[in-house]
């Protein structure tokens, strides 16, 4: 069974699934980042960009395969 990709449309122009997932992901890490302050997920890593990074991919991953 072939899964169907429902491309986004925006004036006319075609976008990737991709590009939905990736705003996708924004907004949830957007809604998580003042929980992740509280919890001082910061503190446990030595570069917390990069720690930052890993889990926008870790959830970008996460909505490719539920969704």
């Amino acid at each position: 069974m072939a899964h169907t990709f429902s491309e986004l449309v925006i004036e006319g122009v075609l976008l990737a699934p991709f590009v939905t997932y990736l705003a996708m992901t924004l907004v949830v890490i957007i809604v998580l980042r003042p929980l992740l302050h509280v919890v001082g997920f910061a503190s446990m890593f030595s570069h917390a960009r990069i720690a930052e990074l890993s889990l926008y991919v870790t959830v970008l991953g996460l909505l490719m395969l539920l969704f």
